[in-house]
C-alpha cells in the first residue's frame, strides 16, 4: 500500500494566531518587543545587503492590499497586508496580515505566519528603536495620539526600549481612551486619559500620532509642537494620508526607512520631492547624525518597511524552534520522483 502521507520536504512550520499568542505569553509582550527590536536593529544594520523596493500596493476607495517583499541574499521574506479605516464599522480589524520566509538556495518556504498580530508588535518595536537615537534624554512621558489596536504595543514598546513610566491618553472616541487605559491598566505604567491633544503633550517628550483615517488630516497643528519633542509619525501610511501641519515638516529633522516609499506614502508626501530627510540605517551605522540639540524637534516619519516584517519573521522563527508554538503545514508537494508530479496526483487516487 502507498504511503501518502506528507513528508517532512512537504511540511513547513505554520504559527497561527493562536500559537502566535502563546508564544508572546511565553516569552511575555515586553521582553519579546525588545527581542524584536534587537533584531529589527541589526537587521537596519546590514540594511545594503538587502533588496529593496517601495511595497507593491493595489488602492481602493476603502482601503489599500498590499505586498511587502526582500531578501538579504539567503533568506527571502514577503508580507501580505491591508489597510481598511472603516473595517471597524463592521467589527473587522483595519489591518490583517500574514507572511513567509523562504531559502534562497531552493525557493522552499521554511515558515509560514500570521502576522496581524505580529506587524502591531513589530511596528511597536520600530518605533521604539528609533525614540531611543532620537528622543531628547530622559524622556519618559509620552503622548498617544489615537488609541486604537496599536496603541498598547506602541506604549508598552516605549516602556520596555526606551524607559518611559507615563503615557497621556487622546482619541476623538472616548470609548478607545478608555479601552487603551484599561488594557494598560496593571502594566506598571502611569495612564492619564485627556480630554483634548493638546492636554495629551502637555509635559511629553515622545508624541505618537496613530489614527486611522484615510485622508490628509491635521491631528499636529504647527502652535501644538514645542521645541525639544520627538514625533513618532505612524498613522500616514498610504498616498493622500496624513496627520502633521505641512509647517511641523519644516521645522523638524526628519528621519525615514526608505525614502523612495515614504514619499509616496509618508508625512513628506506634502514636501518637494527633494527636501532633506535622514535614514534611520545610517544613524544606527553611523553614518549620518540623529537628535544635534536639545531643542531640535525630530520627526520620524514611519510607513513601515519590507525590512522590518523581514526581522519580525526572522525573530519568530528562532523562537519556536524546539517548541509546540506552531503546526507542520501541508503546503508543497512532494513526489518521491520530482519530475513526476503527475504521478504523485494519480496515486493519491
Amino acid at each position: 500500500m502507498t504511503d501518502l502521507s506528507p513528508s517532512s520536504k512537504a511540511l513547513v512550520p505554520f504559527v497561527s494566531v493562536h500559537n502566535m499568542m502563546q508564544l508572546i505569553h511565553h516569552i511575555g509582550i515586553e521582553p519579546m518587543l525588545v527581542g524584536l527590536g534587537d533584531y529589527i536593529e541589526a537587521d537596519f544594520r546590514r540594511w545594503e545587503l538587502f533588496d529593496k523596493t517601495p511595497r507593491v500596493a493595489s488602492h481602493s476607495e476603502n482601503g489599500v492590499i498590499e505586498l511587502m517583499p526582500t531578501s538579504d541574499g539567503e533568506v527571502y521574506g514577503f508580507k501580505y497586508v491591508n489597510g481598511h479605516p472603516s473595517n471597524t464599522v463592521d467589527g473587522l480589524q483595519t489591518v490583517t496580515a500574514f507572511g513567509l520566509l523562504a531559502n534562497v538556495a531552493n525557493g522552499y518556504p521554511v515558515l509560514l505566519s500570521e502576522m496581524t498580530m505580529l506587524t502591531a508588535l513589530r511596528t511597536a518595536a520600530t518605533s521604539a528603536i528609533v525614540a531611543r537615537l532620537l528622543a531628547p534624554k530622559g524622556a519618559h512621558v509620552m503622548a498617544m495620539i489615537g488609541n486604537g489596536a496599536q496603541s498598547e504595543f506602541q506604549t508598552l514598546a516605549m516602556k520596555a526600549i526606551v524607559g518611559i513610566d507615563e503615557v497621556r491618553l487622546y482619541d476623538i472616541d472616548r470609548a478607545a481612551t478608555a479601552k487603551c487605559a484599561e488594557n494598560l491598566a496593571g502594566h506598571g505604567i502611569k495612564v492619564v486619559a485627556c480630554e483634548t491633544a493638546e492636554d495629551a503633550i502637555l509635559g511629553a517628550q515622545i508624541v505618537t500620532t496613530c489614527t486611522a483615517d484615510k485622508q490628509y488630516a491635521t491631528i499636529l497643528t504647527d502652535n501644538m509642537v514645542g521645541a525639544g519633542i520627538h514625533i513618532n509619525a505612524i498613522g500616514g501610511d498610504c498616498p493622500g494620508k496624513t496627520e502633521l501641519a505641512p509647517a511641523i515638516l519644516h521645522r523638524a529633522g526628519i528621519f525615514v526607512e526608505y525614502p523612495e516609499q515614504t514619499r509616496i506614502e509618508g508625512e513628506i508626501q506634502q514636501l518637494a520631492p527633494d527636501h532633506p530627510v535622514t535614514e534611520i540605517w545610517q544613524v544606527l551605522t553611523g553614518q549620518a547624525t540623529g537628535r544635534t540639540d536639545d531643542k531640535q524637534i525630530t520627526l520620524f516619519d514611519s510607513v513601515g518597511f519590507a525590512i522590518e516584517d523581514f526581522s519580525a519573521l526572522r525573530y519568530v522563527r528562532d523562537q519556536i524552534a524546539g517548541t509546540g508554538f506552531f503546526d507542520p503545514l501541508d503546503l508543497l508537494a512532494d513526489p518521491e520522483d520530482p519530475r513526476d508530479l503527475f504521478g504523485m496526483l494519480q496515486r493519491a487516487g
